[in-house]
C-alpha cells in the first residue's frame, strides 16, 4: 500500500549536485544549494531514516530493490520539501517544488528540547527494554494525552500528573536513556504513530485499572495497550 522509490535513483534526478556514498550496510548523502545543506543517512532494512539529525520512521523498514535502497515516496518529499499529490483515478503520484526550505529543517532547530528530554526518558524507563514499535507506542500514549483535554497539555505535566507513571513517582525517570530510547522519542516527536488513540498502557495481562475500564487496543511487546 506504500509507493516506494530508489533513494539513489531519485536523487539523481531531484539532487543531481547530491553526493551519495556508500557505507556499512547503507548509504550516506550529502547534498548542498550553496544556501542549505541536507545530510542524509539509510540503511538497509532499518525502520527510520535519518536527515538532518531528523528520525522519520519508516513503518514496512528501508528495502532494497536489486540492490537499490528504497524509501516511501511520502518520507522522500518530506525530506526534500516537495508537496505530494495523489491522483486516485489515476494512481499517480505527483511531486512539486515549493517554495521555501529546499530541505527539511535540522532537528536541533525542530526538535523541542524539553519534551524530547522528558519524552526520551519516559520511552527509557517503561520501554527501554522493548521493540521499536512498543518505545513508540509508549511515546505515542504520551502525546495522546497532550493533545486530549482530559490531561496536562505538556508532555511534562503529562509525566508527572499524579499516580500516573510510576518512573516519576520512584525516580527512575531520571536515568540517562538509552540510544534507542533517544530515537524513539525524536521518531514520535517527527509524527511517528503505531497506535494512534491509545491512552493508557500497562504489562500484558496485568489486572488493572485500564484493563478493567478500558477498551483494549494492542498488545505490543511486553505491553497491552487501551484507549
Amino acid at each position: 500500500g506504500q509507493c516506494y522509490v530508489s533513494v539513489e535513483d531519485f536523487l539523481a534526478q531531484a539532487q543531481p549536485q547530491a553526493v551519495v556514498s556508500q557505507v556499512e550496510g547503507g548509504i550516506s548523502i550529502s547534498a548542498s544549494t550553496g544556501t542549505e545543506t541536507l545530510e542524509m543517512s539509510v540503511y538497509d532494512g532499518a525502520s527510520y531514516v535519518v536527515a538532518n539529525d531528523r528520525y522519520l520512521y519508516v513503518p514496512n523498514g528501508v528495502v532494497n530493490l536489486d540492490g537499490e535502497l528504497a524509501i516511501p515516496v511520502n518520507t522522500m518529499a518530506k525530506i526534500l520539501n516537495l508537496e505530494l499529490v495523489r491522483d486516485d483515478q489515476t494512481g499517480y503520484i505527483r511531486l512539486y517544488t515549493q517554495e521555501g526550505q529546499a530541505y527539511l529543517t535540522w532537528g536541533s532547530a525542530y526538535y523541542n528540547s524539553n519534551d524530547f528530554y522528558w519524552l526520551s526518558r519516559i520511552i527509557y524507563a517503561e520501554s527501554g527494554n522493548q521493540p521499536m514499535a512498543g518505545k513508540i507506542a509508549v511515546g505515542n500514549v504520551v502525546m495522546n494525552r497532550v493533545a486530549s483535554y482530559k490531561f496536562p497539555n505538556t508532555v511534562k505535566g503529562v509525566i508527572f500528573q499524579t499516580n500516573q507513571f510510576s518512573p516519576a513517582a520512584s525516580g527512575s525517570i531520571y536515568r540517562d536513556p538509552n540510544w534507542d530510547s533517544q530515537v524513539a522519542a525524536k521518531l514520535v516527536l517527527d509524527g511517528a504513530v503505531v497506535l494512534d488513540n491509545a491512552l493508557f498502557f500497562n504489562v500484558a495481562g496485568l489486572n488493572s485499572y485500564a484493563s478493567r475500564n478500558r477498551a483494549y487496543v494492542a498488545t505490543i511487546g511486553a505491553h497491552a495497550f487501551y484507549a
